[in-house]
């Protein structure tokens, strides 16, 4: 998978705004300061949500793809 940050990051933020995700700014092993995200409750809920409607959709294209 490879995300560039054009698209990385107005993701993050969206998922900041909508108080799934929250950020805090730490410092790396190598000094630097770097931002580090974490679910939140609601982004866990979310993301339960997101991976059964995933899971469905998959099982759909799953019965579509081996049909006989």
């Amino acid at each position: 998978l490879n995300v560039g940050q054009g698209s990385l990051y107005p993701a993050l933020y969206r998922l900041e705004d909508r108080r799934w995700i929250s950020a805090e700014w730490r410092t790396s092993e190598e000094g630097r300061r770097a931002k580090v995200y974490t679910l939140t409750p609601q982004g866990k809920k979310q993301l339960a949500a997101e991976r059964s409607a995933w899971r469905a959709f998959s099982a759909a294209v799953d019965q579509v793809l081996h049909a006989t």
